[in-house]
C-alpha cells in the first residue's frame, strides 16, 4: 500500500490547482446551485399548469379520491386551486421569490395529486406497493415522478432560493 508523501499535503503545490478549482466552483455554487432546481421545477409545474388551461376539467372523475378537506371542494374549484397554483408558484421559483412559500404549495398540491391520482388503488403489501414507484402507470400507480419534485422541492424549502433570487435582494434590502 503507498502512502501520500508529506511533501503532497492539502496546501502543498500537488493540491493547489485542484484547491483553486474548487474555490471557484465554491464562488459559482454560492450564486447559483439553486437555480437548475427552481428552473427544472418551475418548467414541470408551469407545464401542468398549462395542460389545466387549455384542458378540460378531469377532476370529475377522481372526485372521490382527493384527500378530505380537498373531497369537500366541488370539482371545479380543486381545478381551479391547482391550476392557478401550478402557474404562479412556479413563476414565483423561477423569480426566486417568496421560494419558500412557494415550494410548500407545490409540496403540498403534490401531496394530493400523489393521493388523488398517482398511488395505487389496492395494494396488499410493500412489494405490491413498490411496483406503483415507476413513471408509467401498469395498474399500481405511479408515484416516482412527483416524488422526484417532492424531493426537489425540499432544499427549496428548507433553504432558499440562493443568493441569485429576488427573495435575497429583498433582505439585503432590508
Amino acid at each position: 500500500m503507498s502512502r501520500i508523501p508529506s511533501s503532497a499535503s492539502p496546501g502543498s503545490s500537488l493540491f493547489s490547482p485542484l484547491e483553486r478549482v474548487f474555490a471557484r466552483i465554491d464562488r459559482y455554487g454560492a450564486w447559483s446551485a439553486d437555480l437548475p432546481l427552481r428552473l427544472f421545477l418551475a418548467w414541470e409545474f408551469f407545464e401542468a399548469g398549462l395542460e389545466k388551461w387549455n384542458g378540460q376539467n378531469w377532476f370529475g372523475h377522481i372526485q372521490s379520491a382527493f384527500p378530505f378537506p380537498f373531497s369537500a371542494f366541488p370539482a371545479e374549484l380543486n381545478w381551479q386551486l391547482s391550476m392557478w397554483i401550478e402557474l404562479i408558484a412556479p413563476l414565483l421559483l423561477l423569480l426566486g421569490l417568496g421560494t419558500r412559500l412557494a415550494s410548500v404549495v407545490l409540496m403540498m398540491l403534490t401531496l394530493v395529486a400523489i393521493a388523488a391520482v398517482h398511488w395505487p388503488a389496492q395494494w396488499s403489501s410493500l412489494s405490491e406497493l413498490l411496483m406503483g414507484y415507476s413513471i408509467s402507470d401498469k395498474g399500481f400507480g405511479n408515484y416516482k415522478l412527483p416524488l422526484i419534485y417532492l424531493v426537489a422541492l425540499l432544499p427549496l424549502f428548507l433553504k432558499g432560493a440562493g443568493r441569485f433570487s429576488l427573495d435575497e435582494l429583498l433582505r439585503n434590502r432590508r
